[in-house]
């Protein structure tokens, strides 16, 4: 079995994926994919320079993600220009990684964590999907207190995602994590036993 597994920015998917991952599921983030497309030498990172200029590379070759960022999240066009460029290559590396835990560990869960999920268009990839709750009131101070960015700023981002209450609307399982971390870790030890019977 498949989940792909989603929220908003500050949601805590990272902590819900943790909490899988220690009970065995076998984890597929693209974030890290994200990260491993654009390293030095990928055809993405070559892709970017040519659309957004040389200014968001570093001396040492890597790419400025704070520099690109400033560039995207303020302007939807440079966004979707980007994720043009991203989304195509981090989908092959997602399907070729699932169709292999899938061949070596069929028994096994396959969690993929996917933060734009729904924005996307991936829910088809998955059997299930999983949201991962908090807010919007606590997805901006988390923001602003883990990141360090303005309310304005915070408020921005959390603009250029779907908005939480449709994601929660939208899924097949919701973890809440507004609370305790105690309160979510029995949320997913629930789901985890339920899934275990199917």
């Amino acid at each position: 079995m498949n989940i792909g597994l989603t929220g908003g920015i500050a949601t805590g998917k990272s902590t819900v994926a943790s909490m899988l991952k220690q009970r065995g599921a076998l984890l597929i983030d693209l974030d890290i994919i994200a990260r491993e497309i654009v390293e030095p030498g990928q055809p993405s990172l070559s892709a970017i320079v040519d659309r957004f200029g040389p200014s968001v590379i570093r001396e040492d070759g890597s790419l400025d993600r704070k520099k690109l960022g400033s560039l995207v999240f303020a302007n939807t066009n440079e966004r979707k220009a980007l994720e043009a460029i991203l989304h195509p290559a981090i989908r092959q590396v997602m399907k070729n990684r699932m169709t292999d835990y899938e061949r070596t560990s069929p028994d096994k869960l396959v969690v993929v964590d996917v933060p734009l999920l729904f924005e996307s268009g991936l829910e088809h990839y998955f059997e299930k999907v999983m949201v991962v709750y908090v807010p919007r009131s606590l997805q901006l101070k988390r923001l602003v207190e883990r990141d360090g960015f303005n309310s304005e700023d915070a408020g921005r981002r959390l603009d250029a995602q779907m908005d939480i209450e449709e994601k929660r609307r939208r899924a097949d399982i919701v973890i809440d994590n507004g609370g305790e971390r105690e309160r979510t870790e029995e949320q997913v030890e629930r789901f985890w036993r339920e899934m275990r019977l199917e």
